[in-house]
């Protein structure tokens, strides 16, 4: 949703980014919405995690989730401005990643699917962080961006082709930011 109630598609462009909507470190923290395992259940089900992903999760998953989110949440932002990584950050992505990851197996019809049974928390956060070291290491890495509006601070991988993507939505915070400055051209010029 925007600051105006409207909502909006945002798509951060990597399954790592997605986590980083769900709150936040320092003044980020009053977006939290991760504070029951349901919570953490429900961004996995709207993630771009295959459907029928069966999870057992506790209240230690999610202090995991927000402690991986956090780390996440800085390790792109230092990303996309440039700025040397943090060592105790790479040490929680690393630490998370180190866990057995989410199982998947490919079903009679062709599709992807989950091994049967309940999958676990660190299994997700595991699926989670190794998402995140092939964003920070692969093609893309140079391409984490913070949102150009001057109170948006949404990360997002731009994968456009030319790789000038400066918004997180376009109708969104593009179009704000547009409409911003053409009333700024607009205005006359005080003496």
């Amino acid at each position: 949703m925007s600051h105006e109630g409207k909502p909006y598609r945002f798509d951060p462009g990597a399954l790592c980014l997605e986590l980083l909507t769900t709150g936040g470190p320092g003044a980020f923290a009053r977006w939290e919405v991760l504070h029951e395992p349901a919570d953490l259940a429900a961004w996995a089900g709207r993630s771009r995690l295959p459907d029928g992903l069966e999870l057992a999760l506790d209240r230690t998953d999610v202090a995991r989730a927000r402690a991986l989110r956090d780390a996440l949440f800085l390790l792109a932002a230092d990303r996309a401005h440039g700025r040397p990584l943090h060592p105790g950050h790479l040490d929680a992505v690393n630490a998370a990643a180190a866990e057995a990851p989410l199982v998947t197996r490919l079903e009679p019809d062709g599709t992807r699917g989950w091994a049967p049974g309940p999958a676990t928390g660190a299994g997700l956060l595991s699926t989670v962080a190794r998402d995140a070291i092939e964003l920070f290491t692969g093609p893309y890495a140079d391409r984490v961006r913070e949102c150009g509006a001057h109170n948006c601070y949404l990360l997002f991988v731009d994968t456009s082709r030319p790789g000038r993507r400066r918004w997180c939505a376009m109708e969104h915070c593009g179009n704000r930011e547009k409409v911003r400055a053409h009333r700024a051209r607009q205005a006359p010029e005080k003496r």
